[in-house]
């Protein structure tokens, strides 16, 4: 007698057990109650008031208490054990004899039942008809199909069987499933790995059905075929197989795999109809991003169909995590599908920046660097240079930006001296008041490298509260800044210079639109915006002297409004970079990088001055291209690349000068506050913070992150620029400027109203210059397909 526990089950099995399924086939059910520790013997045990009955093998029904119960279960195993005691030991055989006398014995016959591999894997039973040539055999399969097999797809011979009728097959496989119970083969397992002995097909029917008929042994050989736990192939001859039982650890190490499998089937099968749920719902009901990521299972999966996605996966799991839940969803593997599912169940909205997500740019900030520039503005702070500031706040200020623009750098003031000549003020905002070199705040500004600007919203490089409130000029408040000062000479060239911290109360926030309507009226009451208009057309005249190229050219501009929506409201804005209001900004920035690097280099302060090559550009071989975007495209397509010092300024062939630095900046650029921190300790009498090397090191981890934004703004530009244009009424024609010929009449072009370059092919006739009338035929912003044709005029 043997008791073992597995699996919370208590088994009594004796030396000589009769067939497991014996039980199981001869309940007679009462009121039946499974009880958990005999439930995988087929034991039923029924209640009647205060006594158990057991339905014996013979098929009468006792009545017992139940203490004694468990006694007399065990008198009737030992009757049925002595009843088959006989037969069973004259039955067994070495296994190595009994596997051999199978195989000399069962040579493929017609008639016979078997089981076969198709090349698809599937398996089949069908009944052998006839030869097919000297080996392959033709067969009539469980479909009422007929194929020839070669002799080692056979998996199984069904033994005791000569003459099948193939249209019984259908039954005999029913039969076969109804009588299949995966807990008598662990049963079987433990009582062979307690003897220590190995097992056939026809061994292990005779032990768990007491019969060696076909049905039991293709029972039998179906358990096996199908148990990756229990038992393991000890040797194969042809169709025919010998078991052997596997050690006890290591079916508790399957066992517990299998477990973990079948919990993450089920998991998986649960997450595929939530997301089928969450796919049917309407578009105000289905589930929010939050939801998705609230348990880690589910993040994991939504984690791995992000990931494919934008095409970058962290590992291989998450591809082939994805790849399973697209083929369950009955979707193709690729990027689209996966884009198209998120925003189907409302984790992505329709018009979710990919690239934001590909380039890994993080918008939030982490809650050390929030309290940190949550401490700046509740704490007082040392203004290091309060004590040298100059009062300015008597000077009119013009602050002038885009509409939108919630951080303000700089803005500008001007007076006519007694002389005649002009002198300008630069201010430019101060967060150095505020921040540090090598504080919290800085390594993250320093990380980011520039703001953000996208239709859609704003990513300041500093925490917004902090950019705004602390640092940002605001209209009618004291405000700290830098200010360059310049007194030019009539020609434009500057004669004085000086810079200076100081204190500034900006009096007009205007925008570019106002400001130019202000110029056009010429009120006297603004005569300080229309002097510093008349600097800006003097600087502009000096520079082209110099050998300056005028670049100038169509800039868009874009607003989402509500970018979650699936149609948001789209604001475009055009504009030229020659309009007077944008032309005296520029010239007054352009103005301040030139005073910098003059500065630095006379104090010997290192800075990341700017230069770019003019290659000897000989403007006058573009004189026949009208002025404007199809002129400025034509010179801007030769020049080189801009490159950069930081001991000593480089000539800026492009905008005519000697040397330039970008300072006008420093809320919005990190290369621009690194020009501050140099500027303000050379101030305050101190060493600059870094070195020339120093400033190298930086600029090339910064200009890594600049252009990676650079990318991320101008596909963004692009993307709704695009579906702008996919609203439009198909009948709709734009202007467009023909900027050069690509390949035969295929033609670059700038579409006016848009600000987009784009191409198209052109008529005969139609030249460089020509503005001509298109229409758009296709417009897709997720595939980036824009598709154009040329109007017609007389159309």
């Amino acid at each position: 007698m043997a008791v073992r526990v597995l699996n919370t089950r208590v088994t009594f099995r004796s030396a000589a057990s009769p067939p497991l399924a014996v039980f199981r086939s001869c309940v007679r059910q009462v009121r039946t109650v499974r009880h958990p520790n005999h439930s995988k013997l087929g034991l039923h045990l029924s209640i009647i008031g205060s006594r158990w009955c057991f339905c014996s093998h013979g098929g009468s029904i006792r009545s017992y208490s139940v203490q004694s119960l468990v006694d007399t279960v065990m008198e009737e195993l030992e009757v049925l054990r002595k009843r088959r005691q006989l037969r069973v030991s004259n039955k067994l055989a070495t296994s190595g004899e009994l596997l051999q006398d199978k195989l000399e014995k069962r040579t493929l016959q017609k008639g016979l039942l078997l089981e076969f591999k198709k090349d698809t894997g599937r398996v089949l039973l069908a009944v052998a008809q006839k030869p097919d040539g000297k080996k392959n055999w033709t067969v009539f399969d469980q479909n009422g199909v007929t194929t020839s097999i070669k002799p080692q797809q056979i998996t199984f011979i069904v033994p005791g069987i000569e003459d099948f009728d193939h249209t019984q097959i259908s039954d005999f496989i029913q039969r076969a499933q109804s009588n299949l119970d995966p807990a008598l083969l662990e049963f079987a397992w433990i009582e062979l790995l307690e003897k220590g002995k190995s097992v056939t097909i026809e061994q292990l029917a005779e032990m768990i059905f007491g019969s060696t008929e076909p049905l039991e042994s293709y029972c039998s050989h179906l358990l096996l075929s199908n148990d990756d736990v229990y038992f393991t192939v000890l040797e194969t001859k042809g169709p025919f197989s010998l078991y052997g039982p596997r050690p006890a650890v290591q079916v508790e190490e399957l066992l517990q795999k299998k477990h973990a499998k079948e919990l993450a089937e089920r998991e998986f099968h649960e997450f595929m109809q939530l997301l089928k749920s969450a796919k049917g719902m309407p578009p105000h009901a289905k589930p929010s991003k939050s939801s998705w990521r609230s348990e880690e299972k589910i993040w994991h999966r939504i984690g791995s169909l992000e990931a494919y996605a934008i095409d970058d996966f962290k590992n291989d799991d998450q591809r082939k995590t994805a790849g399973m839940i697209l083929k369950e969803m009955g979707l193709s593997k690729t990027s689209a599908a996966a884009l198209n599912l998120l925003i189907d169940i409302g984790y992505f909205p329709v018009h979710v920046n990919l690239d934001l997500l590909k380039y890994s740019i993080h918008t939030d900030y982490p809650d050390r660097v929030l309290a940190a520039a949550g401490s700046l503005l509740s704490e007082s702070y040392d203004d290091l240079d309060v004590t040298v500031r100059l009062d300015l706040t008597h000077l009119k200020v013009y602050a002038i930006d885009v509409d939108e623009a919630d951080e303000l750098d700089d803005a500008l003031s001007a007076t006519r001296l007694q002389d005649g000549r002009i002198k300008v003020w630069i201010h430019v905002a101060d967060p150095t008041s505020l921040v540090r070199p090598g504080s919290i705040i800085d390594k993250e500004a320093m990380k980011r490298g520039t703001s953000i600007f996208l239709p859609t919203a704003t990513h300041p490089m500093f925490p917004e509260k902090l950019a705004m409130e602390g640092m940002s000029l605001k209209q009618g408040k004291p405000c700290n800044a830098v200010t360059v000062s310049v007194i030019l000479r009539p020609d434009g060239s500057i004669a004085e210079y000086s810079v200076d911290n100081s204190i500034i109360k900006p009096t007009y926030m205007l925008t570019y639109e106002s400001a130019s309507e202000l110029l056009l009226l010429n009120l006297e009451e603004e005569i300080e915006l229309k002097i510093l208009s008349e600097a800006a057309a003097l600087r502009f005249r000096w520079r082209q002297q110099q050998g300056a190229i005028d670049t100038a050219t169509l800039e868009t501009r874009i607003k989402v409004a509500n970018p979650d929506d699936p149609e948001p409201l789209i604001r475009l804005y055009v504009e030229d970079q020659a309009d007077p209001a944008m032309r005296l900004v520029s010239e007054m920035m352009i103005l301040c990088g030139e005073v910098m690097a003059t500065y630095g280099s006379c104090n010997h302060i290192p800075l990341p001055y700017r230069g770019q090559p003019q290659s000897n550009i000989d403007t006058s071989a573009f004189a026949h291209l009208p002025e404007g975007p199809v002129r400025s495209s034509a010179i801007v397509r030769i020049m080189r690349a801009a490159e950069m010092d930081f001991s000593k300024p480089i000539r800026h062939g492009v905008l005519g000068l000697p040397g330039y630095v970008q300072f006008t900046s420093p809320i919005r650029r990190y290369m621009d506050l690194l020009a501050h921190y140099q500027v303000k300790a050379f101030l305050r009498g101190d060493s600059p913070p870094f070195s020339a090397g120093q400033l190298e090191g930086i600029a090339s981890l910064v200009n890594m992150s600049t252009r990676v934004v650079r990318k991320l703004c101008n596909s963004s530009l692009r993307y709704w620029i695009l579906e702008y244009l996919r609203r439009q009424p198909k009948e709709k024609r734009f202007s467009a400027l023909v900027l050069r010929f690509i390949k035969d009449r295929m033609a670059a072009i700038l579409l006016v109203e848009v600000g987009l370059q784009a191409s198209a092919s052109m008529s005969i006739g139609v030249e460089v210059g020509d503005e001509v009338k298109v229409q758009v035929e296709e417009a897709h912003p997720r595939d980036d397909i824009l598709s154009l044709k040329e109007v017609p005029v007389a159309e």
